[in-house]
C-alpha cells in the first residue's frame, strides 16, 4: 500500500486527537456513565487513527531514507573521486559558514 501522509494530514489527525482528549477531560469532570465512555471510546478511536496515520508516515520515510542511501552507495561506487571532491567541497562550504558565525 503506498498512502502517503501529507503534513497537514498529520497535523489534522493530532488535531482531532487532542480535540478528543480534552473532550475526555472535561467529560470527567462534568459527566459520569454514558458520556465519559462515549468521549473515551472517540479519544481512543482518534488515538488509534492518529497512531496508525503515524506508523504509514513512518513507513514513508523509512522507504525513501532506504531508497537515497542506496542510491548515494550507488553513484559514491560508481564515481568514489567525484564523491570525494563534492564531499571535501561541502566541507569547505561549511566551514567557511561556521567561521563567519
Amino acid at each position: 500500500m503506498s498512502y502517503e501522509v501529507t503534513n497537514e494530514q498529520l497535523r489534522e489527525h493530532f488535531k482531532d486527537a487532542l480535540a478528543d482528549a480534552e473532550a475526555l477531560v472535561k467529560a470527567t469532570a462534568e459527566l459520569g456513565g454514558d458520556g465519559l465512555a462515549e468521549a473515551r471510546t472517540r479519544a481512543r478511536e482518534s488515538l488509534r487513527l492518529a497512531r496508525a496515520r503515524l506508523t504509514e508516515a513512518q513507513d514513508v520515510v523509512v522507504q525513501k531514507a532506504h531508497g537515497a542511501a542506496n542510491a548515494t552507495d550507488a553513484y559514491v561506487r560508481d564515481s568514489p573521486w567525484e564523491a570525494i571532491g563534492i564531499a571535501a567541497g561541502v566541507g569547505v562550504l561549511v566551514g567557511v559558514l561556521l567561521a563567519r558565525r
